[in-house]
């Protein structure tokens, strides 16, 4: 029994270091330094030895060959669908954050607050406007397309932004409550056309064409912008995309299971012309936000997305910062690296998601805006 023990142990040691060691063959035959190495280049630390442990799992051979047939086989035999997607009904994906936001506890929205309205005083002492468009994740407009239960159960699945909403509303900040808006269109016209990409994380070119419409209706109703002059015709271009949500997997075998998905766009042009629809660092009007303006826009097709289609609903061209994922922050650090960008502003559209209330990179910083040139405080002055 004694000799079987040891037998085992053995074997389990050379297992374990064989991993160690296959690691650091692979790596040499590609003429790299050893992985394992790094842990010699820094003092040991909690933060250090994290960052090791992740890059060594990042970087080994056994995770890039074995992870996608695992992945594959779990998502073939058990409907699993990784550590990002969660498979919902009638073939529909949704990204995990953005339901796990919806149902755990969160009690941050009055930090988050605080960070908007100083951004908006901010604004305005540049004589700025701020209109604030949380931007609804898909699984807060379609809960029953994620769960038969959510039929039943019925009422709001977004309390969280909701409440968000209420507080920024209580401390006078303005606002396009989408929420309402996607909500009131799918009592109104049924599902069709779908509001979101059905695997993918985004809205469809329907949901985002709403939203820019709302968007630009709020503007005017305010008065802060009167429409401009400038035309702008929409050109037919169709799209194929497997969706953002499938990419997550990490497989490309799970990716070929879905088939890519036709999206008609509609490319905003220049009348006559032609033109695709091009941004102007010198609009009275910059658009701050995430992937959802990214969609359609800088992908492809192009030009045919919710800044696009603000800027034609406006009749002015706009200027824009768009970083995924980075709402909540990057973007204010953005422009505060060229505030450049505020040089005759009317206006700032911030939009973001709605999970990333929670999840937004680099969290919910106050950023400070760089000072004016004497000049142009004293023109935004005596406007």
């Amino acid at each position: 029994m004694r000799g079987k023990n040891l037998f085992l142990i053995g074997a389990f040691a050379v297992i374990i270091s064989g991993v160690g060691l296959t690691q650091a063959l692979v790596e040499a035959r590609r003429g790299e330094r050893p992985q394992f190495t790094d842990l010699f280049l820094h003092a040991p630390s909690e933060e250090h030895l994290r960052g090791f442990e992740e890059d060594l799992e990042d970087a080994s051979c056994f995770t890039e060959y074995l992870r996608p047939a695992m992945q594959y086989a779990q998502f073939a035999a058990l409907g699993n669908t990784g550590d990002y997607a969660l498979m919902g009904r009638d073939g529909w994906l949704f990204y995990k954050n953005g339901v796990q936001f919806l149902i755990e506890p969160w009690d941050g929205n009055a930090a988050v607050a605080d960070v908007i309205v100083s951004f908006r005083e901010r604004l305005a002492g540049r004589g700025i406007e701020l209109l604030v468009v949380p931007a609804p994740g898909k699984a807060s407009v379609y809960p029953d397309r994620l769960t038969a239960r959510a039929r039943a159960g019925g009422g709001v699945v977004y309390a969280h932004s909701r409440q968000l909403m209420g507080q920024l509303k209580a401390r006078g900040v303005a606002m396009v409550d989408l929420f309402e808006v996607f909500d009131r269109a799918r009592a109104e016209e049924g599902d069709e056309p779908d509001l979101y990409l059905q695997r993918d994380t985004h809205w469809s070119p329907a949901g985002m064409r709403l939203a820019a419409e709302a968007v630009a209706a709020r503007l005017i109703e305010l008065g802060w912008v009167a429409r401009g002059d400038a035309a702008y015709d929409l050109r037919p271009a169709s799209i194929e995309r497997r969706g953002d949500i499938v990419h997550m997997m990490r497989s490309p075998r799970i990716e070929a299971r879905f088939e890519r998905q036709r999206v008609d766009c509609a490319q905003v042009v220049t009348k006559g012309e032609g033109l695709l629809y091009a941004d102007d660092p010198q609009s009275e009007v910059l658009v701050l936000g995430d992937s959802f303006l990214r969609i359609y826009q800088a992908d492809e097709p192009e030009s045919a997305g919710f800044i696009a289609h603000l800027a034609r609903e406006l009749g002015m061209s706009l200027a824009s910062i768009v970083n995924d994922g980075g709402a909540s922050t990057l973007v204010r650090q953005e422009l505060a690296r060229k505030p450049e960008l505020l040089s005759g502003k009317k206006v700032v559209v911030w939009e973001f998601v709605e999970r990333d209330i929670r999840f937004g990179a680099e969290g919910w910083q106050d950023v400070a805006l760089p000072e004016l040139p004497a000049a142009e405080t004293g023109a935004q002055s005596a406007s």
